[in-house]
């Protein structure tokens, strides 16, 4: 039976839940954020491998979340992703059967809404393969008596001088309707009626699209291509991208393996923000 929110949900575990993909799947989700066979050929082809992006561990991962709102009472309509991060412990395996042990994090009362984190570790007869984590904004949820929770003014903040790369990536105007098919079929993403009924003028890239096009951007820019080096990346939902936007990642190194990240779109406004990335320097 779901339970009502409060914060007595704080520590609550979920059922460990099988999951399994294919080469196939890891070829089909590199295309879906933007990989393009000229210069990646290693994750689109499997006589090359084929590479995994390390962002892929978010489409196992976010089942810890479909866990959640099966245990949580909440209006799927008011539901926003919030921010998403992923940490990879060891870079995932082309094709693999794994379970994903589901844990919610925290739930923040932020007066008119509520805001609930949950925690998905995926692993593998080997051991963890990635950790993700994710935050819904719950709209008129809130109210409920708890904690607001921390404040983010100052996380993650981009150094006050250029950045030190930048990197431009096209969306196609398909991509949503190709990124779908990795396992979010919301039909905000595809259906305008649906859209529009939301509240947007036409459908819009799905957040964890976005957050692949940036998760290769580090992964090129910072990591040399190679998936090993890729530790981990934080990222908050910031505004829409619409297909056919041009993705634009902009990267401040602070520190050896750590940088703070920015995306934008070619209009200039923000789409993920207070976002960081470690990795491996050469």
């Amino acid at each position: 039976m779901a339970k009502k929110i409060s914060p007595d949900l704080v520590g609550e575990t979920f059922s460990p839940m099988p999951a399994s993909w294919t080469k196939k799947d890891i070829q089909l989700y590199a295309l879906g954020v933007g990989c393009q066979p000229d210069t990646e050929l290693a994750f689109v082809y499997e006589q090359k491998g084929p590479k995994v992006l390390p962002t892929y561990g978010v489409i196992p991962g976010m089942m810890a979340l479909g866990g959640m709102m099966g245990k949580v009472e909440m209006n799927l309509a008011n539901l926003l992703h919030g921010e998403q991060a992923i940490v990879q412990h060891r870079p995932i395996p082309p094709q693999a059967k794994v379970e994903c042990i589901g844990k919610i994090t925290e739930v923040w009362d932020k007066g008119k809404a509520a805001v609930l984190g949950v925690e998905g570790l995926v692993q593998d007869k080997d051991g963890p393969i990635c950790t993700t984590h994710a935050t819904i904004f719950l709209k008129g949820a809130g109210g409920f008596g708890g904690d607001r929770g921390p404040s983010s003014e100052g996380i993650n903040v981009a150094p006050e001088r250029e950045p030190d790369h930048v990197v431009t990536y096209p969306t196609r105007p398909e991509q949503a309707a190709l990124y779908r098919l990795s396992g979010d079929p919301n039909p905000i993403h595809i259906d305008p009626n649906f859209a529009m009924m939301a509240g947007y003028k036409k459908p819009f890239l799905h957040g964890l699209c976005t957050y692949g096009f940036v998760g290769r951007a580090i992964l090129h820019t910072l990591c040399g291509s190679d998936p090993a080096r890729f530790g981990s990346f934080e990222a908050r939902f910031a505004d829409q991208v619409y297909p056919g936007d041009d993705i634009v990642t902009k990267l401040w190194v602070v520190e050896p393996g750590v940088a703070i990240v920015q995306a934008e779109t070619q209009k200039g406004n923000v789409v993920l923000s207070k976002s960081k990335c470690t990795f491996k320097p050469e």
